[in-house]
């Protein structure tokens, strides 16, 4: 990833711009471990006496995980919760936001605060040409010519929308209208929710890995957002995790 990258902006009354081409995932809070996914399965045939079924044969539970996973029992994978703060641009908020099912988002306003001026400017390993057709693109290598003409286009087309926004906000004019001129390569932050079950099906479709039995093609930036946010899992149901692998990062 690459570093922040402060660039004056044209006039001295505006802000400096940011421009980025990485983004932040946090693990703010949780409540999330493999042994969660264990006392919920195990209340179906141990009821009461499921919690004291945790501190048994490690080799079982591992087992039971991969079963659930396998078959696709999925309601034990809820029973825990992961809050990330992330910060990206909006369009990949936009994606993302397309998860409903076991998700809570709050994200921050543009009625009630003023934006930054950070903005979104692809890396040196972002591929820029996309080839073919519908259903079977590939994306491959820009050229230099290409990526130095999306950096300039985009740095100036986000300069001059941000300097019409402080125009408007100059004048008078309410954050919630002056806002509509902004575009979705402005980063936006916010706060995300979620339980294993749910990470996984996002997961499935936003990432890209060699274990995936079910192919997915996802926009690279969203991509970046699941990279980290899947690390971050990793460490805390590492046993969930693996299963997940194991059966071709299918969610339960």
């Amino acid at each position: 990833m690459t570093s922040n990258s402060p660039s004056e902006s044209g006039s001295g009354a505006e802000p400096p711009a940011t421009f980025r081409s990485d983004v932040t995932v946090e693990l703010v809070k949780h409540s999330a471990a493999d042994s969660d996914v264990l006392w919920a399965a195990r209340v179906s045939t141990a009821g009461e006496q499921s919690l004291e079924e945790l501190t048994k044969d490690p080799e079982r539970s591992k087992g039971l995980i991969n079963y659930l996973m396998r078959d696709r029992h999925g309601s034990p994978f809820e029973h825990n919760s992961m809050t990330f703060f992330i910060s990206a641009p909006i369009f990949v908020f936009r994606e993302f936001m397309r998860h409903r099912v076991g998700w809570s988002y709050n994200e921050e306003s543009g009625r009630y605060r003023e934006l930054e001026p950070v903005f979104y400017i692809p890396g040196p390993d972002r591929k820029l040409v996309q080839q073919g057709r519908p259903g079977k693109y590939e994306f491959v290598e820009g050229t230099p010519e290409q990526a130095k003409v999306t950096a300039e286009a985009m740095e100036a087309s986000y300069r001059q929308s941000y300097a019409a926004y402080q125009e408007m906000l100059a004048a008078g004019v309410a954050r919630e209208v002056a806002r509509a001129v902004l575009p979705v390569g402005l980063f936006s932050s916010m706060y995300a929710t979620c339980n294993a079950r749910s990470l996984m099906n996002f997961l499935s479709l936003r990432t890209k890995h060699p274990d995936a039995t079910v192919p997915s093609f996802p926009q690279r930036e969203i991509e970046m957002v699941g990279e980290r946010m899947e690390e971050e899992w990793a460490k805390l149901m590492p046993l969930t995790h693996q299963a997940f692998n194991t059966n071709g990062r299918v969610g339960p």
